[in-house]
């Protein structure tokens, strides 16, 4: 092996992500593929991370929430967050690793951003540029667009925050497993050991969202993790919580606007 490391010509390119973590390059771009049921486990990076999937849908969680990553989409990860991934059926991933010192400016916590036609060709064109690129040619150039892009890119609602109070986290994690769950605000209240108006309140407080807006959220999210893992259109509705697949997605409608009509169950 030469001095570049595992970046040698004389090698296969590193798809490990500790290789790209001490790049001298403000961004490194890595392309791999991903089985089904692939799970990373709590892990972080020291660099900041947009984890963007080519194809396919990929889940993410860590301790403030959930988020789904489908065909179209990247999450924003910031430098040294753990957190854990999961494929829900085959993914082609291409991910980025920023420099902390060139996102300085953008958000501290993880958001789903669309993706950008623009954003999408840089990324994969960086990703085809030595590592090493030449920061004053065609990589530099590219880096800096996609740089731009990533800032520029719209978050999506495509997040599900989780509370920090205990018992606002229990009834989360509680719809969470079991999202075709019946159980009303008070069933869930009386489990939590707090009042109708405690979680009510906490509720928006905690993740600018309502009871019944959060549970439908995580309703869509199992939903699209099911669909992406070839789970038939009739199931995922039951197991959701849904009398059927017009009803969810109706809901998928309402709450993803009309860049849900590309992501829900058929």
């Amino acid at each position: 092996m030469d001095a570049n490391g595992p970046f040698s010509t004389a090698v296969p390119r590193s798809t490990a992500a500790a290789d790209y973590q001490h790049v001298p390059r403000p961004v490194a771009v890595v392309r791999k593929p991903l089985a089904a049921g692939s799970e990373t486990g709590l892990h972080h990076h020291s660099r900041a991370q947009l984890l963007y999937a080519t194809t396919g849908l990929m889940t993410a969680s860590a301790e403030d929430g959930t988020w789904i990553v489908p065909e179209g989409h990247a999450l924003w990860i910031p430098a040294c967050l753990p957190h854990a991934t999961v494929a829900h059926g085959p993914v082609a991933l291409c991910t980025a690793y920023l420099d902390r010192t060139v996102v300085t400016t953008f958000p501290d916590t993880c958001r789903v951003v669309a993706v950008s036609p623009l954003l999408a060709a840089a990324l994969v064109a960086l990703a085809e540029e030595p590592v090493l690129y030449a920061v004053d040619g065609r990589g530099g150039h590219l880096a800096a667009l996609v740089l731009d892009e990533i800032g520029r890119a719209p978050a999506t609602p495509l997040t599900l925050p989780l509370p920090r109070d205990p018992r606002l986290r229990r009834v989360c994690l509680g719809l969470i497993a079991d999202p075709a769950s019946e159980a009303d605000l008070d069933a869930w209240a009386d489990r939590a050991g707090a009042s109708r108006r405690t979680l009510t309140r906490g509720f928006r407080a905690e993740t600018g969202l309502s009871f019944g807006d959060w549970r439908a959220r995580a309703r869509v999210i199992r939903a699209l993790a099911l669909t992406a893992e070839g789970r038939p259109p009739r199931a995922v509705a039951a197991a959701v919580g849904y009398r059927s697949g017009q009803a969810l997605r109706s809901t998928v409608m309402r709450l993803l606007g009309p860049a849900g009509a590309r992501q829900p169950p058929a």
